[in-house]
């Protein structure tokens, strides 16, 4: 008898062994398309993916976080399109998943209250003169608390600097100190061990996309 319980025991072990290399093969060739992704369309594809993991999945939080920042990806290329009525579709999309991603993770989750920064950004973004006091707030808000909860936090580094660089100069913003924080975030980034294979790791390409397209000058 003790023999077939054994037996059983591995067995149980072999199959969640296998389900979570499963797990984590599928999670990573996502990941992958994520971060090389460069059209609405592609973006869509992935929310829908990690939001079919993430209901198999159901105790793990990246599979939402995941959905929520193809969607984020998907209005900030609607935003360069021009297509400025659709970006509170992508944003309030991305917060259904960001929900779900806190549920799981917990409130004290700088990744998670950085993308939340950033879908507030994008609802603005629809509307800057009517929103900023509200979505605007917002946005700095989670922003605040994102590097509260992790000052060393890359991805934090990297949309400040966005922000500055971005923001006309009558308004506080500066391309010069934008490409400062820029440096700041590279070196975050250089110096940044996520937790996990799959935890967030996204950003340090486009920091160095801004640095090197300043050095071409």
């Amino acid at each position: 008898m003790k023999k077939y319980l054994l037996t059983f025991a591995l067995t149980c072990m072999s199959l969640s062994a296998f389900a979570q290399s499963s797990y984590e093969k599928i999670m990573t060739e996502k990941i992958t398309k994520l971060e090389a992704g460069k059209s609405a369309d592609e973006f869509q594809v992935l929310a829908n993916d990690f939001d079919r993991i993430g209901k198999k999945e159901t105790k793990q939080w990246l599979p939402a976080y995941y959905a929520a920042l193809a969607y984020i990806q998907k209005g900030r290329i609607q935003m360069r399109e021009g297509k400025m009525s659709e970006l509170s579709v992508q944003a309030n999309a991305a917060e259904k998943y960001l929900e779900q991603a806190e549920s799981i993770a917990g409130k004290d989750n700088s990744e998670i209250h950085l993308l939340k920064k950033m879908t507030s950004s994008l609802k603005m973004m629809e509307n800057p003169v009517e929103r900023y006091m509200t979505d605007g707030m917002k946005a700095m808000e989670e922003l605040k608390i994102a590097e509260k909860l992790d000052p060393n936090n890359p991805r934090v580094a990297l949309i400040q600097a966005e922000d500055t660089y971005f923001t006309p100069e009558q308004y506080g913003g500066s391309k010069t100190k934008g490409l400062e924080q820029f440096k700041i975030a590279l070196d975050k980034f250089n110096a940044f061990k996520p937790k996990t294979a799959l935890d967030p790791n996204w950003g340090k390409a486009e920091a160095e996309y801004f640095l090197g397209q300043d050095a071409k000058k």
